[in-house]
C-alpha cells in the first residue's frame, strides 16, 4: 500500500511537471503553436535571438518527451508540432492547479476559492459577473442530474 501511495504521488508531480514550462521551452512552444508545424533550423530561425541547432533540438526533444510536441521523421530531420493549442495546454494547467489545492485539506479549498473570488473581482468586474452566471448555470445542471 506504501509503495502505490509513494508511486501515485511520484506520477501526480511527474504530470505537473510536465506542464511547467522553462522561458526557453515557452518560447519554442509559442513558436509552434503560431506556426504549426516546423523543424528544428525553421523553429530556431524565429528565434528572437541566435542560438545554437543543437540547444533547439534538445529543447525540442524535451517538450517531446513532456508530452507537449508530436514529432514525425520527414528525410533526416523531426518535424515537431504542438500535441494541443495554447488553450488546452492552460486550461489543463489551471485544472491541475485547482485539482491539487481541492485534493489537500479542506481549509485549501476554502483559501483557493477566496483568492480567485478576490482575484477576478479585483481583475475585472464583468468576469465577476461572468463567474455567477457559469456557477448558476452548474448548479442547475447539477440539479437536473441529481432528479430522475
Amino acid at each position: 500500500m506504501i509503495r502505490f501511495l509513494k508511486n501515485q504521488v511520484k506520477r501526480e508531480s511527474h504530470d505537473a511537471e510536465r506542464l511547467v514550462l522553462g522561458s526557453l521551452e515557452l518560447e519554442l512552444m509559442e513558436i509552434l503553436w503560431s506556426c504549426g508545424e516546423s523543424n528544428v533550423r525553421d523553429v530556431g530561425a524565429k528565434l528572437g535571438r541566435p542560438l545554437a541547432y543543437t540547444t533547439v533540438m534538445t529543447t525540442l526533444d524535451r517538450l517531446y518527451k513532456k508530452g507537449l510536441l508530436v514529432r514525425r521523421k520527414s528525410e533526416r530531420a523531426f518535424v515537431y508540432s504542438p500535441r494541443t493549442s495554447r488553450e488546452g495546454w492552460e486550461r489543463r494547467r489551471a485544472g491541475d492547479v485547482i485539482a491539487t489545492f481541492l485534493h489537500g485539506p479542506s481549509s485549501s479549498a476554502e483559501l483557493l476559492l477566496s483568492c480567485f473570488v478576490d482575484a477576478v473581482g479585483e481583475h475585472d468586474a464583468k468576469l465577476l459577473e461572468e463567474l455567477e452566471k457559469k456557477i448558476r448555470l452548474r448548479r442547475k445542471e447539477l440539479y437536473r442530474r441529481e432528479r430522475p
